[in-house]
């Protein structure tokens, strides 16, 4: 007899909340923010308007479903199961918080605050919640191409916008760069780290460095099987070069990163604290990811 399916509600801590745990009361935190020309009264409408969208989506859950509840700072240390439905309900940034963790699981993205947040990944309204979860296992979903970097011990972490590849603090990383299957060319570099992003990324942090670059690379879509990388303000020197300094991986083409400074991380989509550990001499391979995130429509 198979399980019913379980809902786990994604969620984060308001900054309303975090306002008020911080200073210990409402009144503290409505003065610290006078103080600095803010008025906490939009702080707590926000912070109401995604209770009520928590509220509302937990009561269109099929009475015969089980349901879970996980803040997006416990992420890391709870476990979906197989069978789970994820709706997230809050920014677009926290369906790609939650992406690296799953592992075929439908998400559903619930905006909490139309007109605020671009609509990209959280694309429905808490009043969908109610037609759309009795049918969600059965509704057209999106496959979401995402990134993977591995390193040589077996470390690996996957992001559905973008990994970020350098030191920690963004100061200068150390490495050698090469393109598998490219006669064996590599080059050393000294930079501010590498960034390999996805069609999903191309909203944000891979965009603003391509648009800077003015790349004559096209923008991969979000179900590409196509990534863009980019070397942030490669030094060059009599020892380190600057000429693989962007590109795309298709398919099975993989970047590879051999370390050449005391330590290096690799993080997924801006969660910097969930960060792969890299030393001198370790190499990684990134590239495309052979997991998706299946975002229902």
């Amino acid at each position: 007899m198979s399980l019913a399916p379980r809902v786990v509600l994604v969620h984060r801590t308001t900054e309303y909340e975090e306002l008020v745990a911080h200073h210990g009361t409402h009144g503290q935190a409505a003065f610290f923010l006078s103080s600095r020309g803010r008025d906490i009264g939009e702080v707590a409408e926000r912070h109401r308007r995604t209770r009520r969208a928590l509220g509302e989506v937990t009561a269109a859950i099929p009475l015969t479903w089980r349901q879970a509840q996980v803040e997006r700072g416990d992420l890391d240390r709870f476990l979906f199961a197989p069978e789970d439905v994820v709706v997230v309900v809050g920014q677009d940034g926290l369906v790609a918080n939650v992406a690296k963790y799953l592992a075929g699981q439908p998400v559903v993205g619930i905006d909490t605050d139309p007109g605020r947040n671009p609509g990209v990944l959280v694309r429905h309204r808490p009043a969908d919640a109610a037609a759309l979860l009795p049918a969600v296992l059965t509704s057209a979903v999106d496959e979401l191409t995402m990134v993977e970097a591995v390193a040589d011990d077996t470390q690996r972490i996957v992001a559905l916008n973008e990994i970020y590849l350098g030191a920690a603090g963004h100061q200068t990383a150390r490495y050698r760069l090469g393109l598998e299957g490219d006669g064996g060319v590599v080059e050393a570099q000294a930079s501010s780290g590498v960034l390999v992003g996805t069609g999903t990324g191309a909203t944000g942090w891979i965009r603003s460095v391509w648009q800077e670059r003015g790349a004559a690379l096209s923008l991969p879509r979000p179900t590409d099987d196509r990534l863009l990388w980019f070397v942030r303000e490669a030094w060059p020197s009599p020892a380190t070069g600057t000429s693989l300094v962007a590109g795309e991986l298709a398919d099975a083409a993989r970047l590879t990163l051999t370390v050449e400074s005391e330590r290096l991380i690799a993080f997924g989509d801006g969660m910097e604290q969930d960060a792969l550990q890299l030393t001198w001499g370790q190499s990684v391979r990134v590239g495309v990811a052979g997991t998706s995130l299946r975002l229902v429509g």
